[in-house]
């Protein structure tokens, strides 16, 4: 029987993720290009860029206070229901104070890869889905792989625009908004699969801490916070090279239309999916840490290298190049947090870790777009690969002896 070692919540995990990532992938690919299409400049859209990812640091915080208190199921089906929330607007308005507030209520994802608050709450629960413990590196790369091919599926669905105006005579702007619609659907989606989710999901130790700190053991307080910050510099680095940014920037610099894009960056997610298989194999074989820097360092020094690329098959060769490498630390970092605390203290430490991520992230969007604006175009790729290199030599340093049990013989 297909997944036979995960359980029925797990599956149900799965099928949630599917369904968000692939709306996902055509938002991230198209978001910036259409608010730039109906007036906006680079800062106004870094702003709002921004405002999606803070979203996420409050939602994450929200998580790691009250998940576990009020129900992660509970939460979960609020913040799929919020989603849909937030498609609606962009959807009905073009308002630039309504599509903020939008982008800060709802959980808009625009990175190309997940960052948000269903991130934290699934990865807390996904250990207890597992039937065998030996299975744990292989759920988290089940979890990423079905994720980005999904996101990849999303993204081709970018180019409907396109395919809108060509052959039905809508114009530019009005041609976007079916893939709001899609969004809409998609959340809605997301809250049904959710009510079908097991008592079982839920923390089985009551937490009667009331401080969001006091959740971990000072072992656990130390690992989590020191691993926080190094995290926070990665997704400050990241901030400036998020998918819509790329897109953007492919768009601009190169002339590239959306149906090219849209292959790129579909091509470029089946990459990254595979890549997520093998970080697991690799994981099992020389350990997680391991597995994150000796990938990571490559792929940020072909980001690098996309920035002086002289022309646009150049340019693509190396970024296609570098996403075959740079996200094989997501499954591998999500498999460590949990591994390294206790069962109870898991959606507190996804939490914090992913709240600092998203704290960092978000301010990237609005400098890159400052940057955009006035200095050289393709600076956030030198920026952001420059920092993450000195994010992996920081995880190295401090972690490659923090090893979990499972790794220990």
């Amino acid at each position: 029987m297909i997944l036979n070692w995960l359980t029925k919540d797990g599956k149900l995990i799965i099928s949630a993720r599917i369904i968000r990532t692939f709306s996902y992938g055509f938002l991230s690919m198209i978001l910036a290009i259409y608010l730039s299409l109906i007036g906006f400049d680079g800062l106004l859209i870094g702003f709002i860029l921004s405002a999606t990812l803070v979203n996420s640091i409050i939602f994450n915080l929200f998580s790691s206070f009250f998940a576990d208190r009020i129900g992660r199921k509970k939460v979960l089906i609020i913040y799929a229901s919020l989603m849909a929330v937030s498609g609606c607007v962009f959807f009905i308005t073009e308002n630039y104070f309504a599509l903020i507030i939008a982008a800060f209520i709802g959980t808009i994802n625009v990175t190309g890869s997940e960052t948000g608050a269903f991130l934290s709450l699934e990865q807390a629960i996904l250990p207890q889905t597992v039937k065998d413990i030996k299975k744990r590196n292989t759920v988290f790369a089940l979890y990423n792989i079905i994720g980005t091919l999904a996101m990849a599926g999303g993204i081709l669905l970018s180019s409907l625009p396109q395919i809108i105006q060509e052959h039905f005579g809508f114009s530019t702007i009005d041609s976007f908004k079916p893939l709001f619609l899609i969004y809409i659907l998609a959340g809605i989606t997301v809250v049904i699969i959710y009510f079908f989710f097991s008592k079982e999901i839920e923390v089985k130790k009551t937490l009667d801490s009331k401080t969001f700190s006091s959740n971990l053991s000072p072992k656990s307080k130390q690992i989590v916070l020191k691993m926080s910050s190094l995290f926070a510099l990665d997704s400050f680095a990241g901030g400036f090279v998020i998918q819509s940014i790329v897109a953007f920037w492919f768009f601009t610099k190169f002339g590239v239309d959306l149906t090219t894009l849209s292959i790129i960056f579909s091509v470029a997610g089946v990459f990254t999916a595979i890549s997520f298989f093998f970080a697991a194999k690799i994981a099992d074989q020389i350990g997680l840490i391991k597995t994150m820097v000796f990938t990571h360092i490559p792929s940020n020094i072909l980001l690098i290298l996309v920035a002086i690329a002289p022309t646009f098959h150049i340019a693509l060769v190396l970024y296609l190049a570098r996403m075959s490498l740079s996200q094989m630390d997501v499954p591998t970092r999500q498999a460590y947090i949990v591994a390294v605390v206790e069962e109870n203290e898991r959606t507190a430490a996804a939490g914090i870790t992913n709240t600092s991520r998203n704290i960092a992230q978000s301010i990237g969007p609005s400098i890159t777009g400052a940057i955009i604006h006035s200095l050289w175009f393709s600076a956030p790729f030198v920026i952001g690969g420059l920092l993450k290199i000195i994010y992996d030599v920081g995880i190295y340093a401090h972690f490659r002896k923090i090893k979990p049990s499972h790794e220990i013989k």
